[in-house]
């Protein structure tokens, strides 16, 4: 690769290519007439300089003049002509001229009508004066309120339902945490009582954000609380001593117990420990679920379990979910905007927990990224979606995929036995790479990619816009379809940024043959707005919510 000062040394810039510093000119002197008689123009020499042209220059023209203001700005230009020549009355306006090398600047003109002795109008003048100096800092004032309006205020994203850091901005303190001193981490599982309805949503509610005043009571001010789990509250206790933790462990755990049933798991971590946050995470859950089993209120953990250990016990414990059946599907259906019919779904893959139900499955399939242990996980799921199009000849199914399972060689080889298992028609099938996954091995992943699309399967791309790597993937995988982010979606019809940032974004993907689906639309307006956009396809509650799969009985129209 060439880098940059090579290219300029092989590609050295013509003697005198940059313009010369205008100097901005006497405003009393920078001035043009035009007369409708003989369609005559004339300007002050001050004016040529501003414009960058000769002062003696011969056959000036209106549409010399006109070419010398910027084009966004030729609509007001004449809207100021016509209103002074209609009304008799000086019209004040601000525009952008050009200056014959291409660059431009900003000035006040003044537009005086010019009459002739009969009271009618015969011309104008225009009197010039370079604001540029003035408009930059307007315009710098302006794109920085809105830049502030449009980048998120904080990365410190709260729990909807408690008010608590969610669990990835909870992870990122406590990696923050084992940069600096050492200290504890709690995790704290509570529920109103042993039984699914004891532990409804709508009594779940309730619970947890009267569980996470209490902790914010309790707890210390230099002392972090965030929502881990469905119903996990952790407390991360930085710079304390592990006799001061156990301490405030037990009187957390107490206090709590007094609400619900509570059972705490406080796990140790030192400075620059080889445990990072998931896996402490992972330690302070199995400590609580010892203290459920050994029905106590605590268990300790002083030192945090290897990560060979950890990883083996989490392989075990996925294994035992799937052997279990604690794993089901839900589908989402997705409408086609030309026909108007749901044309195909997306399967989501959901974690009934002990007494909760079904969960989302973000908190597992990240740990099991993390662990290395996703692949069974995701060959779970696809070969049920085999089932399923067996059952139904014509289903049209979208598959997650992470992005480790893509990269891993093994992948590509039982998609082709399932396939043959099973006689699927390929076409039934779409596979999905979530965008903001961290993609193992991108040489098997495009292996992947091309060896699915010969057989006959679709690619998607998910959550396209949200990660570093969305225009890069479009070209390194032969993707069929984008998913845009429903973080753009959401607020699309009351957010102008949002509206350009999606146009863009389907512009882009039609550029290159691919067709697009739009999330998270809720209501009619933004459905209008997306067909407006050229999406192709919607997926939202307004179209259906997540239901649990029945099989044979997925809506196709």
């Amino acid at each position: 690769m060439t880098v940059p000062e090579e290219r300029e040394r092989l590609n050295p810039a013509p003697p005198h290519a940059l313009p010369e510093p205008r100097q901005p000119a006497d405003e009393c002197t920078a001035w043009f007439t035009y007369t409708a008689a003989g369609d005559q123009l004339v300007w002050s020499p001050a004016f040529s300089a501003m414009i960058g042209r000769l002062p003696a220059e011969k056959g000036k023209t209106r549409q010399i003049l006109a070419r010398h203001v910027h084009r966004d700005d030729h609509a007001k230009a004449l809207g100021a002509i016509t209103e002074a020549w209609t009304s008799l009355n000086t019209v004040h306006t601000t525009v952008r001229l050009m200056r014959a090398d291409g660059g431009w600047f900003d000035v006040d003109c003044s537009i005086e009508p010019m009459a002739g002795p009969d009271g009618s109008v015969r011309g104008i003048r225009g009197t010039v004066r370079d604001v540029s100096a003035r408009e930059r800092a307007r315009r710098e004032s302006v794109r920085l309120t809105r830049r502030g309006e449009t980048v998120q205020a904080s990365l410190v994203e709260p729990d909807p339902a408690t008010g608590l850091l969610i669990r990835a901005r909870f992870a990122d303190e406590i990696d923050r945490a084992l940069r600096g001193a050492g200290g504890a981490l709690l995790v704290v599982r509570v529920q109103t009582g042993d039984t699914v309805e004891a532990v409804r949503p709508d009594h779940n509610a309730d619970l947890l954000h009267r569980a996470a005043r209490l902790v914010e009571e309790k707890a210390r001010p230099e002392h972090l609380v965030g929502r881990v789990g469905p119903n996990e509250i952790a407390v991360l206790l930085a710079g304390t001593t592990w006799r001061a933790a156990r301490e405030q462990a037990r009187e957390l755990v107490a206090a709590l117990g007094e609400l619900a049933h509570c059972w705490g798991g406080l796990v140790r971590f030192e400075r620059d420990a080889e445990a990072g946050s998931h896996g402490l995470l992972i330690d302070a859950e199995q400590a609580w679920r010892q203290s459920r089993e050994a029905d106590r209120a605590l268990t300790l953990v002083a030192h945090p379990v290897p990560v060979r250990d950890r990883q083996g016990s989490y392989r075990t414990r996925v294994a035992d979910a799937l052997g279990t059946d604690r794993f089901t599907l839900y589908s989402q259906p997705i409408l086609e905007l030309q026909t108007n019919k749901v044309t195909r779904h997306e399967l989501l893959l959901r974690v009934l927990d002990e007494t909760d139900g079904p969960q989302s499955p973000i908190q597992v399939l990240d740990t099991a990224e993390r662990l290395d242990a996703i692949f069974d996980i995701d060959l779970w799921v696809v070969e049920r979606a085999m089932r399923l199009a067996a059952e139904q000849p014509g289903l049209c199914l979208q598959v997650n995929l992470s992005g480790r399972s893509v990269g891993d060689p093994r992948l590509t080889n039982e998609v082709e036995k399932l396939l043959d298992r099973y006689r699927v028609d390929p076409a039934q099938l779409t596979f999905e790479i979530t965008e903001t996954a961290l993609i193992g091995n991108l040489s098997e992943a495009r292996r992947f990619a091309d060896r699915v699309r010969d057989l006959g399967c679709g690619l998607a791309l998910d959550d396209f816009g949200s990660g570093y790597a969305s225009f890069r993937y479009l070209r390194l995988f032969p993707i069929d379809l984008v998913k845009i982010d429903g973080e753009y979606v959401v607020d699309l019809v009351d957010n102008p940024q949002d509206q350009v940032l999606v146009r863009a974004l389907v512009q882009v993907c039609q550029a290159y043959g691919i067709h697009t689906v739009a999330e998270f639309v809720q209501d009619e307006a933004t459905l209008r707005m997306l067909r407006e956009l050229g999406v192709d396809y919607v997926q939202g509650y307004l179209i259906g919510r997540p239901s649990p799969v029945v099989p044979g009985r997925l809506r196709k129209s």
